[in-house]
């Protein structure tokens, strides 16, 4: 039997009970990598690695950097490195600037950006004393276009753009052998999309007509780019952006279905 593209590769994936996290956790595993699932979600979390093999959950919350430190020493413990960051936790909540409020804002940072700062520092803890690693940081497209209705997220995920790009820098010019990419879904099939369309189809039925046309991605093609930048094969890609979205953050207008 072929190994896979990650045979024996040690992932962990945050977000990884449903959506894009879900997505990658079973890619992943499919090419021969061991696959920790972190989500504060226990139970569907636990559901779903149940189902795929190699894979195990932990409930973890990104929010906290102690629940960080733990999570990355267990896994070095248990399974002797960490090979794979894929920091895909994330939240949205529709709202301008001009009706976020503080509490809104410290919520979807705390997740996002926060989240993403702490799993890139404990993973590159652990992985610049192997010489080797692969974090993978999930942002969107909203951090190239920005989106009026989506202000803290769209904050959140420029941040995490902007993380990315130095944390590779550094381990460039350190020489640590680690690197650092990011991932820019457009819309894609998720529980979370399916909330947003809920939401807006309520309040603005124009708007939710116009997004029935546009173009909705699979979650298995940004499962994909994950595998690419978890293998060896991407070895020389550090500090890239990598998008998918079928020339939306390009296209005047919209891309049809």
């Amino acid at each position: 039997m072929a190994e896979g593209r990650v045979q024996n590769k040690v992932a962990v994936i945050t977000g990884a009970a449903s959506g894009l996290g879900l997505a990658a956790a079973r890619r992943l595993a499919e090419e021969g990598a061991r696959v920790i699932m972190a989500d504060i979600n226990a139970e569907a979390g636990a559901a779903e690695a149940s189902q795929i093999t190699g894979a195990i959950f932990v409930q973890h919350d990104v929010t906290s950097e102690s629940s960080w430190q733990r999570l990355v020493d267990d896994v070095v413990k248990d399974f002797g490195s960490l090979d794979v960051l894929l920091n895909c936790a994330g939240i949205v909540q529709l709202a301008s600037i001009e009706d976020t409020s503080d509490e809104l804002w410290k919520k979807i940072n705390a997740v996002g950006t926060d989240g993403t700062f702490y799993g890139c520092k404990h993973a590159l803890r652990v992985m610049k004393q192997q010489g080797a690693g692969s974090i993978i940081n999930m942002c969107s497209t909203a951090s190239i276009q920005g989106g009026p209705f989506i202000f803290a997220y769209a904050a959140s995920k420029s941040a995490i753009r902007g993380m990315t790009k130095s944390i590779a820098c550094l381990c460039s010019q350190k020489g640590y052998g680690v690197r650092c990419n990011s991932i820019h879904p457009g819309n894609m099939a998720t529980p979370m999309l399916k909330n947003m369309y809920d939401i807006v189809r309520v309040h603005d039925p124009v708007t939710a007509d116009q997004m029935d046309a546009m173009w909705v991605g699979d979650p298995g093609d940004v499962a994909n780019m994950v595998l690419f930048l978890a293998s060896d094969e991407s070895r020389a890609v550090n500090g890239a952006e990598m998008v998918v979205d079928n020339t939306a953050t390009i296209t005047e207008g919209f891309v049809p279905k």
